[in-house]
């Protein structure tokens, strides 16, 4: 195996971009000594309000427990039934799970990948409290559609915004400012990462900022003093001034990630066999966290394997849906319960996508999947 060319992503090049910039925020924590909700949690916290036009935004400890604590904090829980989409990391059912309510699975649109609003309408039921899309690969999914079936049916729009840091509606309204709440990850590679697992929960909803406040910090706003019971879920003061550092980059690196998208998409356009992302016509700013690829009618394991020997890294997000899954057998659903969400897991591919990639790199990996499939 060769020695890799392009890299999938390449995070150890960004921190030593900002090398500097890091080991101050670093230090200044260093120097106080408030790891557990410090100064620079709550700075963060302000900041990624303000970021995401809102009014509030909450520090948690992963992306999960983002969605998780809404959840909780919304009351919802046994009997209860939440909708989201086959297609997403298991995450976004296993926090339904974990509130004790029972994940209602629907299917997504083969064209984007994101939840199909359709199947939503046709899978609400009188258990149902709750819709949680996915804003896929850094893509808004119809916020529009899915606002007005929550609203008519009295249901709490939650966004699950783990890849779509920035992303925004033709509008201009930005993701993690589209529903009741919103949940996102700052996992490392994430298109804002931390160094190691971090969360927030934004929202304009005073109450319920209040109760995601308690239930982060074991049910408690005055130490020893529990009103609920709660978690352990804090966003750590190291993880927070990370993310304050590179935050002031996230805007040019989601331009640098389109500008790459760009790259991709005029080398190759009209590759035989080769389907590109599309833009949903209410996509006004895509985030591209991923650059995902499909290959109808072609093995993906093997080409991924041929890029691979050609030093090319890439990656299948997901290879298998979640209601395949052997965590959801109790679901009851088999092969063909969601045609299209099984038909991405099978043929998509994700090519290299990072801020910092060049176009001579991008054009290394367009010779390489057109010589792949050529071959």
């Amino acid at each position: 195996m060769p020695a890799t060319r392009v890299p999938f992503q390449d995070l150890p090049l960004q921190i030593r971009n900002l090398r500097p910039e890091i080991d101050a925020a670093l230090q200044a924590v260093l120097a106080h000594g408030e790891f557990i909700l410090g100064p620079e949690v709550a700075i963060f916290e302000r900041q990624w309000a303000e970021f995401c036009h809102v009014t509030h935004a909450v520090g948690v400890g992963s992306g999960t427990d983002a969605l998780h604590l809404v959840l909780r904090a919304l009351g919802i829980g046994a009997g209860d039934e939440v909708i989201t989409v086959a297609n997403t990391f298991i995450a976004t059912a296993e926090a339904i799970s974990y509130a004790g309510a029972k994940p209602v699975l629907v299917d997504c649109r083969i064209e984007d990948y994101l939840i199909d609003p359709a199947a939503v309408a046709a899978a609400i039921t009188p258990r149902t409290r709750a819709i949680i899309p996915v804003h896929l690969y850094g893509q808004p999914a119809d916020m529009n559609t899915l606002a007005a079936l929550a609203q008519k049916n009295g249901l709490a729009l939650i966004e699950d915004a783990a890849q779509a840091h920035d992303a925004a509606m033709a509008d201009g309204r930005v993701c993690g400012s589209l529903g009741l709440a919103a949940a996102f990850s700052f996992y490392p590679a994430k298109n804002l990462g931390a160094f190691g697992d971090g969360g927030a929960v934004t929202t304009r909803d005073e109450p319920l900022v209040r109760q995601l406040r308690l239930l982060r910090n074991w049910g408690s706003v005055v130490k020893y003093h529990h009103e609920v019971q709660g978690f352990n879920s804090r966003l750590d003061t190291l993880q927070a001034a990370v993310l304050s550092a590179k935050l002031r980059h996230l805007a040019d690196w989601n331009d640098a990630r389109r500008t790459a998208a760009g790259w991709y998409r005029s080398a190759l356009a009209g590759c035989p066999g080769l389907v590109l992302p599309v833009e949903a016509p209410w996509t006004g700013r895509h985030a591209y966290h991923l650059f995902v690829v499909r290959l109808p009618g072609r093995d993906r394991d093997s080409v991924a394997r041929e890029l691979a020997s050609r030093g090319v890294q890439t990656v299948v997000h997901y290879p298998v849906p979640i209601h395949l899954q052997k965590a959801y057998a109790d679901l009851g659903l088999r092969q063909g319960a969601f045609p299209c969400a099984e038909a991405a897991a099978c043929t998509i591919l994700s090519l290299p996508m990072f801020p910092e990639i060049t176009q001579s790199q991008v054009a290394y990996v367009a010779d390489s999947l057109r010589a792949v499939l050529a071959g």
